[in-house]
């Protein structure tokens, strides 16, 4: 007697039985979808159409069913079951996103070919009998892309969207701003994208520090803004927007000096990486300036949460300027290096007002401002200080989830960040949870996310081989949470065959 098949899934289910045999879509099944379960069906079809040409029709006694069922409670807001036999398909979740999951899932468990994006002839589209139940084990699950330092089309975005729906990573957080490019709209401000879109030089040298002439730059429209929300939306992904403040501010200075701390002064959008000593300034303008910004940034995406930037903000203009010194005294602060968390307390309880949760960078843990969600980069200990002090966190400590660090130190390896490597093994053994966290400090953690600065990265392939496979391992664990190295390496050797078939540009 044969065993069942096993499918190599990623992210790992949380349970999973295979059976023996196997149910067949072909250009007669039909989809039975309950009500609220039409978006759904909808990205089911989209997502085959292109290999497989099944028109997937609905009908009232179709063998695949699609069904939303608040009873669910079990399976939280992303969780689901699906369930396969010889003659039919059910999948179910208590909610909308429940159910876009297990589409990833289902695209999974089909053949290869029907992530093609062109049609695949003489396929049978089967898929192995199973029993399967699925909840994540932390709530966010992030990606970052740095379209500052390099700006990508709104196409490349779209695809991106769709490689992560396909781990189930729920947030894409788009790095919008910064001291190399504003790429952002802002009606009441056109000089931000006019001016701070472009800049005269691009890096082109190996080691990261080789300069030639040609400009390099690009914006968005809201229009496209508002489509890529809409897309991830489908796909069950929020867009995190971040604009960048009080530092990483070169670009938005070039374009209006009088936000700065140097009016007089005319700056070129900045054309090194590493740390601006650029900041805005601290008078009212500048609030006035933030507030508009935010405004039309909670206008385009309904994301809950607003990144601010808030890190790497060195103080020095301040601390040379007597306005800014003006104003740390008149508000009662020790110097003008207290500056950093007034400001960063202003621009948060502004967001609060208006309903959004304000996020930002933290290189300590203890230094931001309560009420804002800490991204804790610098050191896992940071993750647990800021979740001992009442914060959310989501643990991206930089030694595991930064992209743009080198994958091996092999002499083959493409330039990136200098500093070290981040392997694939060092991202799938990241559990953004420290070992030494009490239950109360774990609860604030929800959970981590993948980072891709693209000093090293300015096209979509150099993208791609960064970001994949190790945003496997990262997804894989915290959907799944902690896997043996042996588990998570067989299941990634099938799931390369996907990433082959997507044509994603990826690290062997």
């Amino acid at each position: 007697m044969t065993s069942p098949p096993r499918t190599p899934l990623v992210p790992r289910p949380a349970k999973v039985r295979f059976k023996a045999g196997h149910f067949t879509l072909d250009a007669d099944t039909c989809l039975r979808v309950t009500g609220g379960a039409e978006p759904a069906a909808d990205l089911l079809r989209t997502l085959l159409a292109p290999a497989t040409g099944l028109p997937l029709r609905p009908a009232a006694d179709g063998p695949v069913v699609l069904a939303l069922d608040s009873a669910l409670t079990g399976l939280g807001d992303e969780g689901y079951g699906l369930t396969i036999g010889p003659h039919s398909l059910l999948l179910r979740a208590r909610t909308l996103t429940g159910l876009l999951r297990g589409v990833q899932t289902i695209r999974q468990l089909l053949p290869v070919p029907a992530l093609a994006a062109s049609p695949q002839h003489g396929v049978p589209w089967t898929l192995p009998c199973a029993d399967l139940t699925d909840v994540p084990r932390r709530p966010w699950r992030g990606a970052m892309l740095d379209v500052a330092r390099h700006f990508q089309p709104l196409s490349y975005l779209l695809r991106y969207v769709d490689l992560l729906a396909l781990h189930k990573i729920n947030v894409f957080h788009l790095h919008l701003t910064d001291d190399q490019g504003w790429r952002m709209p802002v009606l009441a401000y056109p000089k931000l994208t006019e001016i701070g879109g472009h800049r005269s030089q691009s890096l082109i040298g190996p080691g990261g520090d080789r300069y030639d002439g040609t400009p390099h730059g690009g914006t968005y429209t809201r229009a496209e803004l508002a489509r890529l929300v809409d897309h991830a939306a489908a796909r069950g992904i929020t867009v995190l927007p971040e604009i960048e403040m009080p530092g990483h501010a070169r670009a938005a200075v070039a374009a209006y000096p009088h936000l700065g701390n140097r009016p007089d002064r005319t700056l070129d959008v900045w054309t090194r990486w590493g740390v601006c000593d650029t900041t805005l300034g601290v008078h009212e303008e500048v609030f006035d300036f933030c507030r508009t910004v935010l405004e039309e940034v909670m206008d385009v995406f309904p994301s809950p949460y607003v990144h601010v930037g808030g890190d790497e903000c060195p103080t020095t203009e301040w601390e040379q300027s007597p306005a800014a010194r003006d104003r740390a005294h008149g508000a009662g602060l020790a110097g003008p290096a207290a500056l950093h968390g007034w400001f960063l307390d202003r621009v948060g309880a502004f967001l609060t007002r208006h309903g959004r949760r304000p996020v930002a960078w933290a290189e300590t843990g203890t230094e931001l401002p309560g009420g804002f969600t800490v991204m804790a980069w610098r050191d896992p200990a940071h993750a647990l200080a800021a979740a001992r002090r009442g914060h959310d966190v989501i643990n991206s400590h930089h030694r595991a989830t930064y992209l743009d660090y080198p994958r091996s130190a092999g002499p083959g390896e493409p330039p990136g960040q200098p500093g070290g490597v981040v392997g694939l093994r060092d991202v799938h053994r990241h559990d953004p949870v420290p070992e030494t966290a009490t239950p109360e400090a774990a609860a604030r953690v929800l959970g981590t996310q993948a980072h891709l600065w693209t000093e090293y990265a300015a096209t979509p392939a150099r993208i791609e081989y960064l970001t994949f496979p190790r945003l496997c391992a990262l997804a894989d664990g915290a959907w799944s949470g902690p896997s043996t190295w042996e588990d998570f390496s067989s299941r990634m050797a099938g799931h390369s065959a996907r990433l082959d078939a997507l044509q994603v540009s990826r690290h062997p």
